[in-house]
């Protein structure tokens, strides 16, 4: 299995900079081909502007239209097409970092703006009366998996479904389904490391076995069931989802997961 690690934490002795090691030296222990994408010491660019398009970029700027082009004509900037390269090389892609303010550390989602570009990770497919582009389960990207490793300050309790900062699956939504599945990539269940800011040492082995654990059973842990929009689920061009299938209770972002 090819892996590609996307690590963003400033810190190299951090418990996200240790769950970053351990899973490079557990992969390559089992065989598996691994890169990682450090972005910190990578000093990567975290901002979108019209450099990232070469001299053909428009005045103004049309961040959609121009990625497009750049993506076409081979202008992005070397940066962006390492990256690009490294995500279609791998299979799998571990996405390592801290929820900080609900979300993820803004290096992390500029590598999203950068990289995930139109024609690469997005605006493909046939637009139609029964289609709308090959997205949600469809896509450039398709065939691959992806699991979040996120640290977390608080404890699992704050991040329950009554607990005072909603539930992390309400949280990561915006990842799992807007990020990584709108460009066709199957989305593995998180795996996530609460009480990080009071985590001791002694408590670490458990966390680290249980990183081994799912590491070594990336192949046959089955991805959270969402729903893909061109299979019938969803009403074409509203995109809404149809009359009856949503299970019973469920409302929010749970009516998009099958089940």
């Amino acid at each position: 299995m090819k892996t590609l690690i996307v690590y963003a934490h400033p810190e190299p002795t951090s418990l996200n900079g240790a769950l970053k090691d351990l899973a490079v030296s557990t992969l390559e222990k089992a065989g598996h081909e691994v890169q990682v994408s450090d972005l910190y010491a990578m000093d990567w660019k975290a901002v979108v502007d019209a450099a990232d398009y070469g001299p053909a970029a428009s005045t103004p700027l049309r961040v959609v239209r121009d990625s497009g082009r750049a993506f076409d004509t081979g202008d992005l900037t070397p940066d962006v097409r390492a990256e690009q390269e490294k995500l279609l090389w791998a299979e799998t892609i571990i996405f390592q970092f801290p929820l900080w303010w609900y979300s993820m550390p803004a290096i992390l989602k500029g590598w999203v703006d950068r990289v995930f570009t139109q024609h690469f990770a997005y605006g493909v497919g046939e637009h139609s009366d029964i289609k709308y582009g090959e997205r949600y389960g469809e896509g450039t990207l398709a065939g691959r998996k992806a699991l979040l490793s996120v640290t977390i300050g608080g404890q699992e309790s704050h991040y329950s479904a009554r607990g005072v900062n909603g539930p992390v699956e309400d949280l990561l939504f915006p990842i799992h389904h807007g990020i990584l599945y709108y460009p066709g990539i199957e989305v593995l269940p998180p795996f996530i490391s609460y009480g990080a800011d009071r985590l001791t040492a002694a408590a670490y082995p458990d966390i680290a076995k249980a990183w081994e654990r799912r590491l070594l059973t990336l192949d046959s842990t089955e991805p959270i069931a969402f729903r893909p929009q061109n299979s019938g689920d969803y009403e074409i061009p509203s995109l809404q989802l149809k009359e009856g299938l949503e299970p019973a209770g469920r409302t929010g972002f749970g009516l998009h997961v099958r089940g």
